[in-house]
């Protein structure tokens, strides 16, 4: 099983650069390139899961609807990315389903930061993604985590896929930046191993950010950014589909581990 996913989110790094840059731009582009990944979701025929901010439910109405009616799952992901807080746990939900009238199972923390297991359990999700198990200093040190998914309370954790052994992650930087063909490799390690792969992109990774400089955006992300960031998923997903493996939403694949994870042990 793949699980695609999209953290969708007004575009703020520029911020982290000392770029004074508003909403209503940020919202431009991840309004871009949302189109842009759901072009290449429709083209192959498969289904993702969306977790967006606040801000962008409420400012792209029109991108919330198209991806609703595509058939990809609607999640939650906070109010505003540049400045989260505890409380958006819960006000994140109240802003999707009353904008979408869907009930939202899923939550992931801006930028995978933690966030508390009480908060996620009380606003009644069902699942939450924020956790990276990797070794990337700075951000996520996560050795000692889970790296498949497990359960807190009643809640499903589901980590971002990363390699057995030494934990490499394969998120979004991860097939910017490197050779395609040793990303492909590597998800099929996962794949063999686990059963499943799980990572995360950004809408503004598939704008063309190298094309303006002003933005003062890293060298790794900028890196294949935009209609080759586009084809680089598309390859991707057509290389899974070619092997013969499914494309699915978090939440039912949520439901299905939650069953496996509190089955009781057989004993044949």
């Amino acid at each position: 099983m793949i699980l695609l996913s999209f953290d969708t989110e007004e575009f703020d790094v520029p911020r982290e650069h000392g770029v004074d840059y508003s909403l209503e731009e940020g919202m431009k582009v991840s309004v871009e390139g949302t189109n842009r990944i759901l072009d290449v979701l429709k083209k192959n025929e498969v289904k993702a899961t969306f977790f967006c901010t606040g801000n962008f439910v409420e400012h792209a109405p029109d991108t919330i609807s198209r991806i609703k009616n595509e058939g990809h799952e609607l999640a939650c992901h906070g109010v505003d990315h540049w400045q989260p807080k505890e409380t958006d746990v819960g006000e994140s939900k109240r802003i999707l389903e009353q904008a979408t009238g869907i009930e939202a199972h899923g939550y992931r923390q801006p930028r995978m930061f933690p966030v508390s297991d009480d908060e996620i359990a009380k606003a009644g999700y069902l699942y939450n993604s924020s956790l990276n198990p990797a070794f990337i200093p700075g951000r996520y040190m996560h050795l000692t985590a889970p790296r498949t998914c497990f359960m807190t309370g009643d809640v499903l954790q589901i980590p971002a896929s990363v390699t057995p052994w030494i934990r490499f992650p394969l998120f979004w930087l991860a097939l910017h930046n490197l050779p395609e063909w040793l990303y492909h490799l590597m998800v099929r390690r996962v794949l063999g191993k686990d059963g499943y792969f799980v990572t995360y992109f950004h809408p503004w990774e598939f704008y063309d950010l190298r094309e303006h400089p002003e933005l003062k955006m890293p060298f790794i992300i900028r890196n294949h950014s935009g209609r080759q960031m586009a084809q680089r998923l598309d390859r991707l997903i057509q290389m899974l589909k070619r092997r013969g493996h499914t494309f699915g939403t978090y939440t039912p694949f949520a439901i299905e581990q939650i069953k496996k994870l509190k089955s009781p042990p057989r004993h044949d």
